[in-house]
């Protein structure tokens, strides 16, 4: 990417000097209307501008757009902060050493700009200030979802029923309807107890999914089981909706209720913040009966919607 600019023919007559630069000063100032409209990668209508500001705020490196500190070598060649780091202090375009050289100009000219979110094209519409831009994005309620299985670093994302058929078919994950269940869970070795131990299992409930996970890992030093719903969605959605979990046997029972965490929120900040029915492994144990040496629980609950 070149860094964009004019350039004048020098000429001899006074006129034509004036011309000119009358000529220049002219496309100059609609770029600068531009800049305070549409500049950027489309407007409300996906519009794209002339003006190729964009292009001069987009990291050669990451090719992500730039926020200060934007960094340029002694020839002008822009990169972010973090590819900075990346190059080991190089310049990738001339191989020159960047030094601690700050590019103030090109800060001030994004602050002037509007943007459209990144996720336009999923529906948002929004435009903002090029500052307020990248917090918008991380909180955007059109962002995709990520892949709400735990048993492996899955990156892909995507809407919902994208990812209803991505665990169904990737996943092999089990697809239920109903607002009730009653699984049940077997160990043989229920004294190894490791964090890779899980089962996910998919509700399709109102018209809308949710994710009951079971899995066995280590609090502090203590072995223990854990079961949380989590809703195929927004948070504020999840609110909507409250479940009820229960546990027991030999005539003792343990019950948890409360409202499913949205996916938005992984797997593990779930699990670490505790929010579900905890089973410690000794009661786990007893709940199986028989000689203690084989893991049986069986969990039951239902899901309904607050009025």
């Amino acid at each position: 990417m070149a860094p964009g600019g004019s350039a004048f023919k020098e000429v001899l007559e006074a006129h034509s000097t004036i011309a000119d630069c009358d000529i220049a000063t002219s496309k100059s100032e609609n770029n600068i209307t531009l800049a305070k409209g549409t500049v950027g990668l489309g407007g409300k209508d996906g519009v794209y501008s002339n003006s190729g500001v964009h292009e001069l705020l987009e990291c050669p490196v990451c090719t992500n757009l730039m926020y200060p500190p934007i960094h340029q070598c002694p020839n002008g060649h822009t990169l972010c902060s973090n590819c900075k780091l990346r190059v080991h202090n190089c310049c990738p375009t001339c191989r020159y050493d960047l030094g601690n050289i700050r590019c103030l100009a090109l800060e001030k000219v994004a602050e002037s700009l509007e943007l459209p979110c990144k996720y336009q094209s999923l529906g948002c519409l929004d435009i903002f200030p090029y500052y307020s831009k990248l917090k918008h994005e991380q909180h955007c309620r059109f962002r995709p979802y990520s892949c709400p299985y735990a048993g492996s670093e899955c990156s892909v994302t995507g809407d919902i029923p994208a990812l209803v058929a991505h665990l169904k078919d990737d996943h092999k994950v089990d697809m239920h309807d109903g607002c009730t269940f009653n699984h049940r869970y077997v160990k043989s070795n229920p004294h190894e107890v490791e964090n890779a131990t899980w089962m996910l299992t998919v509700f399709n409930c109102f018209g809308r999914q949710f994710c009951l996970h079971f899995e066995a890992f280590q609090l502090g030093m203590a072995p223990v089981y854990m079961a949380f719903l989590r809703f195929m969605g927004d948070d504020n959605e999840a609110k909507k909706f409250s479940y009820s979990l229960e546990v027991g046997g030999n005539g003792r029972k343990l019950v948890w209720q409360g409202i499913p965490r949205s996916i938005r929120d992984s797997h593990r900040k779930v699990r670490d913040s505790q929010d579900g029915l905890i089973i410690q492994r000794n009661l786990a144990l007893y709940f199986s009966g028989g000689d203690r040496q084989e893991l049986k629980l069986r969990v039951t609950g239902r899901v309904w919607k607050e009025e």
